[in-house]
C-alpha cells in the first residue's frame, strides 16, 4: 500500500460519520427530544394566539387546531431528521401509523390524569400539572419506542411493499 492509498483510506474514514448502533440511537434521541419540544412550543403558542384571538370563546376546537399543527410539524420532523435512515413504508402507512400512534400515546397521557384525578384524588392544580407531565412522559417513551419500531421501522427488510425511494435506487 502507498502512502498516497493510506492517506486516501485516512481521508475517506475521517469522512463517514459514526453510524454504531449505539450512536445512532442517541442521535435519535436527542433528535426526538428536540423535535418534540419544538412541537410542544408550536403547540402552546398557537392555542394561546388562537384563544386571545379568533377562537377566544372556543377553547376546544383552539386546541385541537394547535394539536394538530404540531402534530404534522412533529411528523415532518421525525420522518426527515430524527428518523431520516429509517424510510422503508410507503409514506401513506408512516403517516396512517403516525397519527395512530399519537392517538394511543394522547389516550396513555389522558388515562394517567383521570387516574390521578379519580383514583388518587389529586386536585391541587399544582399536582395535577406534576401529573399532567407523569403523563406525557408515559406517553413520550411510548410514542419513542413505537416511532422507531413501527412507524419508522426498517419495513422494507421485513417484506413491505417498495418504496418511491427503493424504485430510484436499483
Amino acid at each position: 500500500m502507498t502512502t498516497q492509498d493510506t492517506a486516501a483510506s485516512k481521508h475517506e474514514a475521517e469522512q463517514e460519520p459514526s453510524s454504531s448502533p449505539l450512536s445512532t440511537f442517541w442521535r435519535e434521541v436527542s433528535t426526538f427530544g428536540f423535535v418534540g419540544a419544538f412541537a410542544a412550543v408550536i403547540d402552546l403558542g398557537l392555542f394561546n394566539v388562537l384563544i386571545h384571538g379568533a377562537l377566544s370563546d372556543k377553547y376546544t376546537t383552539a386546541k385541537i387546531l394547535s394539536g394538530a399543527v404540531a402534530t404534522v410539524f412533529a411528523w415532518l420532523g421525525n420522518r426527515y431528521w430524527t428518523f431520516r435512515e429509517r424510510e422503508g413504508r410507503p409514506v401513506h402507512h408512516e403517516v396512517a401509523l403516525f397519527f395512530g400512534v399519537n392517538g394511543v400515546a394522547l389516550a396513555v397521557t389522558s388515562a394517567w390524569v383521570a387516574f390521578a384525578h379519580y383514583v388518587l384524588d389529586v386536585t391541587k392544580p399544582f399536582w395535577v400539572n406534576v401529573h399532567v407531565v407523569l403523563g406525557i412522559g408515559l406517553g413520550t417513551l411510548m410514542r419513542f419506542v413505537l416511532y422507531r419500531t413501527v412507524v419508522f421501522g426498517k419495513a422494507a427488510e421485513q417484506g413491505a411493499p417498495p418504496t418511491h425511494r427503493d424504485a430510484h435506487e436499483k
